[in-house]
């Protein structure tokens, strides 16, 4: 027999390999919870093997590979998605589960998120570095304030902050300032994340994607690159760690060694800006920091029994 706890919506963090999925399919069974999806990338189908999407069906997984690569989801859209998705497992007296590595998810869910109206997409991803900059150049000293809390670095956001201003005459981060609508009490989440030391994090981002290469990821972007999508596009999938790279492979611009050192740099980079993340926007949250699996479920599931 399942046992209960006393909170209705579990959210798990934690970086990129850290063993959260794993970890959210036991903490489901025992609870007799549903897992929904807090990862940007593992919401699209076709890339499964890069975004390192769980295939555990032993417990029900919700917004997962439901979103064509061709399409751009925003936070917006995961946010009301998740909110009607959590709430539908509640009405079964089950707990939800909330599983992934974006924080920022993780911070609209409990701060809650202004509705944006819709607005006209602008897409630069025919500019080169250099039309990029005089682009940003341009509208910076126009606007002083139009990438305000935009990483520019990031042409997507980039987009965004003047599809927004644009259309509205109000920035982007003007915008974030209104009040929020929220959909939960504070008091319903229960929150945790995994804090694996560096080493053994690093060790495990070394073999999973030596297994992703083994398990198809060269073929899974072939595909990819066929539908007619590349690094240039304006797609928020292309920001799935790994195609681009092997991409490069492909085209016969890097070698094997070269692609696996060039993702695991950026895979620990990555690791990097969520555990960044984690300590400035997560302080309140439960961590722990077992390395073994068995030590770290039984610590994890007692404290949830507590709780």
């Amino acid at each position: 027999m399942s046992k209960k706890t006393k909170k209705k919506i579990i959210l798990l963090f934690g970086p990129t390999a850290s063993g959260k999925s794993k970890l959210a399919v036991d903490i489901a069974k025992e609870f007799n919870g549903e897992i929904v999806n807090a990862d940007s990338m593992q919401v699209y189908k076709e890339v499964k093997v890069l975004s390192a999407r769980p295939n555990e069906k032993s417990v029900k997984h919700h917004l997962y590979g439901f979103v064509s690569v061709k399409e751009n989801f925003s936070v917006g859209s995961w946010y009301e998605l998740a909110v009607k998705k959590i709430k539908d497992i509640n009405k079964k007296g089950k707990p939800a589960l909330v599983v992934g590595g974006t924080g920022l998810y993780f911070k609209v869910l409990i701060d809650g998120l202004v509705k944006i109206p819709e607005v006209p997409k602008i897409d630069y991803s025919y500019l080169n570095l250099t039309g990029r900059r005089m682009m940003q150049n341009h509208y910076g000293t126009r606007y002083p304030k139009i990438f305000e809390g935009v990483n520019r670095n990031d042409i997507q956001r980039v987009s965004r902050a003047i599809s927004v201003y644009d259309a509205t005459g109000i920035t982007l981060s003007e915008w974030q300032k209104k009040k929020n609508k929220k959909y939960f009490n504070p008091s319903e989440f229960l929150k945790i994340c995994l804090i694996p030391p560096k080493p053994e994090l690093e060790k495990r981002i070394k073999k999973r994607f030596l297994d992703m290469l083994k398990n198809g990821a060269i073929e899974e972007t072939k595909k990819y690159i066929e539908s007619g999508l590349s690094s240039h596009t304006l797609h928020t999938s292309n920001s799935i760690i790994g195609l681009k790279e092997i991409g490069l492979f492909l085209d016969k611009k890097i070698s094997v060694k070269e692609l696996k050192e060039k993702v695991l740099i950026k895979t620990r980079q990555y690791a990097k800006r969520q555990r960044t993340w984690q300590r400035g926007q997560m302080q309140d949250w439960k961590g722990f920091v077992d390395v073994n699996y068995l030590d770290l479920l039984k610590k994890v599931l007692s404290y949830l029994s507590k709780t």
